[in-house]
């Protein structure tokens, strides 16, 4: 897999062009659909555009993109944007002048996926969304977790640890990945649901930018210092935990203020059993990945495809991280890559 970041000024104006008529053509009926591209047809490329990469959620989608598009005889190229609108669109205009047959999407934001539809749409290259969503626009299929009852469950198991320690009455701040996104909506409106069925109070939540180490550790920090009854914090994300971790710490709160994730880092298979999360929300980004380039190769041959394919998102405590440790190793942290990916596989 080759991995591409962003392009340099020389195609802005190649994309300001692209952009520009792509929304001056977006309200004609006589837009052109997704025109199929067989493998036979093509070099067998697919592109794969990436928020950012150096999140190891990402890392382990693309992981299972790589690993199923090799399975499958197609070469993959990787782009990350780092988080960067901008790029991410420079990162689409150089997927399309490669004419790549077909492009997985993880975008920045749903708002921005919009465009990057209408781009590949322009171009007739069809695309399979993997995780985030977008607002609008043409896609062959969007790979998911179901991010609301995931976070529901994931309440649930905190509210019932809160219970257990007699802190039923404490309160709960929610360090959140951003709102304009449609997974982080769902999220906080699952997470939300399970404090107020267990009658816990929610203080606030902060959303994340730049997702740094520091930008957790002052979210976390002002939590704490703003609200003396804080008995848990929720990170809508994994990679961040131990900047949470040291502002409980520091404020001397460390036992007081529990921790809850979604998703999951390799570190979670001893932080969990000994109790220093009280678990973690792990969606399945190898299995994401590797859904993706099925759905896109049963596209380019002409095969059925479902519109929507929604993955479990496993809700991991003390009480059953024994019981799903293969299913983590293999589709949350893409620690095992040794399996083939079916052509035959269910839709």
């Amino acid at each position: 897999m080759t991995i591409k970041t962003s392009l340099a000024a020389p195609l802005l104006s190649l994309l300001l062009l692209i952009v520009s008529l792509s929304f001056n053509e977006e309200t004609k009926a006589s837009d052109s659909p997704l025109q199929l591209v067989t493998p036979e047809q093509s070099d067998k490329r697919l592109a794969y555009i990436v928020s950012d990469i150096r999140i190891p959620f990402w890392k382990t989608m693309g992981k299972g993109v790589q690993e199923a598009s090799k399975s499958l005889g197609y070469e993959v190229d990787l782009y990350s944007a780092q988080n960067s609108a901008k790029h991410e669109l420079e990162n689409t205009v150089q997927a399309i002048r490669d004419n790549v047959s077909g492009i997985v999407l993880s975008p920045t934001t749903s708002s921005a996926a919009s465009t990057i539809l209408r781009l590949a749409k322009k171009a007739g290259i069809p695309v399979v969304i993997s995780d985030i969503g977008s607002d609008s626009g043409e896609y062959i299929s969007y790979i998911s977790s179901d991010n609301k009852e995931g976070a529901y469950n994931t309440g649930k198991t905190l509210a019932q640890k809160m219970v257990q320690e007699g802190m039923q009455d404490k309160s709960v701040g929610i360090i959140a990945i951003p709102q304009k996104r449609a997974n982080g909506q769902a999220r906080t409106a699952g997470f939300v649901k399970a404090l107020d069925e267990a009658e816990i109070k929610m203080v606030g939540i902060f959303q994340q930018v730049t997702f740094s180490a520091q930008e957790t550790y002052d979210f976390s920090k002002e939590f704490i210092n703003n609200n003396p009854s804080l008995g848990a914090i929720w990170l809508q994300g994994s990679d961040r935990y131990q900047s949470a971790l040291d502002a409980i710490d520091d404020a001397g709160r460390a036992g007081e203020v529990l921790l809850i994730c979604f998703d999951a880092e390799p570190e979670f298979l001893n932080l969990i059993p000994q109790g220093v999360l009280v678990g973690a929300a792990m969606q399945q980004p190898y299995l994401m990945g590797k859904e993706a380039v099925l759905a896109m190769d049963r596209h380019l041959r002409n095969q059925k495809v479902k519109k929507e394919i929604k993955l479990q998102v496993l809700v991991v405590s003390s009480g059953n991280i024994t019981e799903q440790l293969e299913t983590i190793k293999i589709n949350v942290l893409g620690l095992i890559t040794n399996i083939k990916t079916s052509r035959d596989a269910k839709n």
